[in-house]
């Protein structure tokens, strides 16, 4: 389960580059918003949810969480094992909750421009997120990419 939840990190940071990509050239740009920048969204939202699912069984079966949880005290005294315990969770379901906002805020804006812009601001601030909680404070403690 643990290598599902890496891998489908890689496919999630994919699409929501590519999201952010479109929907950046399509708010500065003044460009339509099209059923492309509408499936992106829609895939980026379902990798998602999948990966939180996914994300979920992980965190039920870890050792190192069942650990922490037991003795919440001395976990948050422990940076690596607070991180995986708490932070990473919160984060990531913020982030969840981030990408989503992102596509029902764009879905329902007035015009092209705000559709775009929404999208843009929720992705981006999703994507750092991701990065810090998702890719570099897990290598810092020492996991790979698998």
């Amino acid at each position: 389960m643990l290598h599902l939840h890496s891998g489908l990190r890689l496919l999630i940071l994919l699409f929501l580059l590519a999201a952010i990509v479109k929907s950046l050239a399509g708010w500065l740009g003044k460009k339509p918003f099209k059923k492309a920048d509408n499936i992106i969204a829609i895939i980026l939202v379902s990798l998602t949810h999948t990966q939180f699912l996914v994300g979920v069984v992980v965190y039920a079966m870890s050792d190192m969480v069942k650990a922490g949880l037991a003795n919440m005290g001395e976990t948050m005294k422990n940076a690596p094992l607070r991180f995986w315990a708490v932070e990473h969770a919160v984060i990531m379901l913020l982030v969840v909750v981030l990408i989503t906002i992102g596509r029902a805020k764009s879905k329902k804006a007035a015009t092209d421009e705000l559709k775009h812009k929404k999208g843009a601001i929720f992705y981006i601030i999703a994507l750092i997120l991701i990065l810090w909680a998702g890719v570099i404070k897990p290598f810092a403690l020492g996991r790979g990419w698998f």
